[in-house]
């Protein structure tokens, strides 16, 4: 079977590259970003203090979240634009750090990925959920693009942002999740780092896609 990794962080491109390399190789696609906001959903929906990692255990280990057809179900609701609040993309790097919360989600992760061709999305895909597959791509560009890539998609949905604090923000999230404990964002050894800063979207899927080829032939 088909497995592909694709790790990377805020803002590198990977989300919206792997759907399109899905859709061209008729594979699943997997938003494990989305899987950890909707965790971050339940926890604040529940006004759970984002240090009680007891609590947060007890409601992760029932979480009910499925995907179907990039439509985001939390417990039987439909979440997609709720988790893409500025609120949760605050948060989700704290909520993803939790032991307990990556070790539940990257179980279902790899249940997902032993019944199908999948490519995967995340930051430790390469590293710990699908770490024996031999197509690791890691997608990076510089803050600054990421920033305004970023305050770009979110003006563009009406919501009134300053570049400068989407800036703050993605350097933080970098710092929480390159240094948290538990699978930290790092590129695997075997994967193909690519800059994404001055290409465009068609550019770095073609690029994946004729890598996978080399690698697959």
């Amino acid at each position: 079977m088909l497995k592909i990794a694709i790790d990377g962080p805020a803002g590198s491109g990977k989300s919206t590259v792997s759907k399109i390399i899905a859709e061209k190789l008729n594979i699943n696609y997997l938003d494990t970003g989305a899987m950890y906001r909707m965790c971050t959903l339940k926890i604040l929906n529940k006004n759970i203090n984002l240090d009680d990692e007891n609590k947060i255990t007890e409601i992760i280990d029932k979480i009910d979240i499925k995907m179907e057809n990039n439509v985001f179900y939390l417990d039987n609701k439909d979440v997609s634009e709720q988790i893409r609040d500025e609120k949760i993309s605050k948060n989700v790097s704290k909520v993803a750090a939790i032991k307990f919360v990556r070790e539940k989600m990257v179980d279902i992760q790899r249940e997902i990925a032993s019944n199908a061709d999948v490519i995967m999305d995340g930051r430790d895909i390469g590293t710990h959920v699908l770490k024996e597959s031999k197509n690791k791509f890691f997608l990076n560009a510089s803050i600054e693009v990421r920033a305004l890539r970023r305050y770009e998609e979110l003006i563009n949905k009406g919501v009134n942002v300053i570049k400068e604090e989407i800036i703050k923000d993605i350097a933080k999230r970098d710092k929480l999740d390159s240094e948290r404990e538990f699978f930290p964002l790092i590129k695997a050894d075997d994967a193909v780092e690519i800059d994404t800063s001055g290409l465009n979207i068609n550019e770095v899927v073609d690029l994946i896609i004729s890598k996978i080829g080399e690698k697959n032939d």
